[in-house]
């Protein structure tokens, strides 16, 4: 039987289908001004009940998160968290958690319940997490100061690290390259990163974005693609 991938963003879900790491299909579902309202919905339905699946891999990329140090154990606070960056509706929203013990940081994040229950109505071993963490996990670090930006379609999260240690996490919807640039470089100046002194490392969708990248070469000293997704072959930064 055969894996099912799934990474949702904000405007849809980019999946993949495989067996033994072999890609039988590698695919996206974007929403548009045009779509009817449950187009994505139908989408999921439509993956979810295409095949017998013997393993399922679910990462959200969904902006609705908070970050928090590894330990922190006070999870009826989960929702209040996540509502400083973004509005949350638990009625419809299942709070996750997601853990990073290499950095020891910890993401609640959210989840669309009526998607989260169709995948666990199916009974098949799934595995959510944050793309957050995900991303983390291929992540190395010097000591110094680095950013490093992973790409989607229309999105981006980053992380600055200084001494190896976590400064900030962040995920925003971007559409121009405006949007891009003002989001890193708004987010250097409140954390006191210099450009001259702070390496760049970037990963994810950099072929669809390559005009973000190009804008950015513009004002950074060091900047380096480190990962593309390719399709057919690399997919979620190598989940597993």
């Amino acid at each position: 039987m055969e894996q099912l991938k799934l990474l949702f963003t904000k405007d849809g879900v980019q999946y993949q289908v495989s067996r033994n790491k072999n890609v039988s299909l590698d695919n996206a579902f974007f929403m548009t001004e045009e779509s009817p309202e449950n187009a994505l919905s139908e989408k999921i339905d439509t993956l979810l009940a295409d095949k017998k699946y013997k393993e399922i891999t679910v990462i959200s990329a969904l902006n609705h998160f908070t970050l928090m140090p590894e330990g922190f154990n006070n999870h009826d606070l989960g929702y209040d968290l996540i509502a400083y960056n973004a509005p949350v509706d638990k009625d419809e929203e299942e709070l996750m958690l997601s853990i990073n013990k290499k950095f020891g940081v910890q993401f609640y994040y959210t989840f669309p319940k009526s998607t989260h229950q169709k995948i666990k109505d199916l009974a098949i071993p799934t595995k959510f997490n944050f793309s957050g963490e995900q991303f983390l996990n291929q992540i190395t670090v010097k000591n110094q100061k680095e950013i490093h930006i992973n790409l989607y379609h229309h999105q981006c999260e980053f992380f600055a690290f200084e001494h190896k240690k976590v400064i900030l996490y962040n995920n925003l919807d971007v559409n121009s390259e405006v949007d891009f640039l003002y989001f890193i470089m708004f987010t250097l100046s409140k954390i006191g990163f210099g450009i001259a002194d702070t390496q760049f490392f970037v990963y994810g969708e950099t072929t669809e974005n390559e005009t973000f990248i190009s804008e950015l070469k513009k004002f950074v000293k060091t900047l380096k693609i480190v990962f593309d997704n390719i399709p057919n072959k690399n997919f979620l930064l190598n989940a597993r």
